[in-house]
């Protein structure tokens, strides 16, 4: 495939990333893989017309968010026409450093990129929506490899919304669910792109990027797997040895046709399991037994409990998380450990795919549409604290199913928080608004 140089939804937990800055946000859902910052200082108040904009740069549509690592960010931008861009800015002053591109057209229902890279010691690694795996060179900006997570292991026709894998490093090792007819996940050594091991196919296609849950005092990456659409049944929940690849647990009575949230480590051995689609929840516990081999018991179900792309936040014993479909508008709920639903904001205010941070004791939250808020979290009801209007209201405007599908607003792509800076893609913009000291 040509390579060049370009000027131009859907959507990991805890990683073994060396050297990561405390300020860095190097991958989907941060430092930790569980959307928590160690940042300090937060504003506890905004001005009238909302938090400061310190930059803005001009984006492609899409769902794809930024990560940062020493004070330069990445994030996957694209052209259908053409292909993916990997872009490289300054974190200070949006200033574009370099980019990447490479020729992979096509679209889907809600185009354009939607992953998140991951940035390791001098490289960063992306999954475009095609299943183009790369890794660049931070230093050179070329490609030091390729791979095709799709094609390479037997995928014909693009799945309905395209490839969605935030990559998942482990030690040595970069992992990718591909979910292809011929591998379920699969890992490649980090720098030289050999293909380390993979696994059978695990189930029907979904847009669900591999967690590392811990169980037992050992990493244990966590797949979640598509229902039948047809008989909303079939769907499997399994865990995998990351350095051999080996198949150690499964839990199959999970039903989601459309899976896009991973699996989240909720501690002890328990992994929530969530899905939109009115898929709901179910929280599971996974042991070892005296024999090695493991258990999974259904510690229980509800379908009062869920989200549509991303995994909830966890703080001080209770979930929150935006659950709006499309046939349902719970808003932001509060969940405790326990499944005790707390409370709901549902239309009041609503929240729709946006993305949300812990930090300093404080959830940043995107509403999915035009707001950003700043809230206390608190099981005793919804507390915000500031809002502002900061994103524009456009959709996939080139897709008019799309449009119609997702409404007006479909600001859905994760957010970043690196050096009090809080980075927020719309559909035509990357952000840069100050939230700390």
């Amino acid at each position: 495939m040509k390579k060049r140089q370009l000027f131009i939804p859907v959507v990991v937990l805890f990683v073994c990333l060396a050297n990561v800055n405390a300020q860095d946000w190097p991958q989907y859902l941060g430092p930790h893989g569980n959307s928590i910052s160690d940042q300090k200082g937060i504003l506890r108040s905004w001005s009238q017309n909302g938090p400061e904009v310190l930059w803005t740069v001009n984006m492609g549509i899409g769902y794809g968010g930024p990560v940062v690592k020493d004070g330069k960010v990445y994030l996957l931008d694209r052209d259908d026409k053409v292909g993916d861009n990997l872009r490289c800015f300054d974190l200070s002053s949006g200033k574009e450093f370099w980019n990447f591109g490479y020729e992979a057209p096509g679209s889907v229902m809600f185009p354009g990129s939607r992953s998140v890279p991951i940035a390791d010691g001098s490289y960063v690694y992306s999954c475009g929506p095609c299943g183009d795996l790369y890794c660049i060179d931070i230093n050179t900006h070329k490609s030091v490899w390729n791979k095709n997570v799709w094609k390479d292991f037997g995928g014909e026709e693009i799945p309905r919304w395209a490839i969605t894998q935030c990559p998942l490093i482990y030690g040595d090792l970069i992992i990718v669910a591909s979910q292809a007819p011929q591998a379920g996940v699969v890992a490649y050594e980090k720098l030289t792109g050999n293909l380390k091991w993979k696994t059978p196919a695990i189930g029907p296609v979904g847009y669900v990027s591999p967690a590392i849950v811990k169980i037992a005092g050992a990493d244990h990456v966590v797949m979640i797997s598509a229902s039948d659409r047809k008989t909303d049944s079939g769907g499997k929940v399994v865990g995998i040895d990351p350095l051999t690849g080996k198949v150690l647990w499964e839990y199959t009575n999970w039903q989601c046709s459309i899976p896009t949230p991973s699996a989240f480590d909720a501690g002890e051995g328990k992994v929530l399991i969530i899905g939109g689609y009115q898929a709901g929840a179910a929280m599971i516990k996974v042991e070892k037994k005296t024999d090695g081999s493991y258990g999974v018991a259904e510690l229980y179900k509800t379908i009062e409990f869920g989200e549509h792309t991303k995994p909830p936040l966890l703080c001080n014993g209770y979930f929150y998380a935006q659950y709006s479909t499309n046939e349902r508008r719970d808003g932001l709920v509060c969940m405790k450990m326990d499944g005790q639903i707390m409370w709901k904001t549902k239309r009041t205010p609503d929240f729709n795919k946006g993305s949300m941070i812990l930090a300093d004791g404080l959830i940043l939250a995107t509403d999915g549409a035009k707001s950003l808020y700043l809230i206390d979290p608190d099981p005793s009801g919804f507390k915000p604290i500031a809002s502002a209007e900061l994103l524009k209201e456009t959709g996939t405007s080139n897709d008019p199913m799309a449009s119609r599908g997702g409404g007006s607003s479909q600001n859905w792509a994760p957010i970043a928080l690196a050096d009090g800076k809080l980075l927020i893609r719309d559909q035509s913009r990357l952000m840069c608004i100050k939230v700390a000291e």
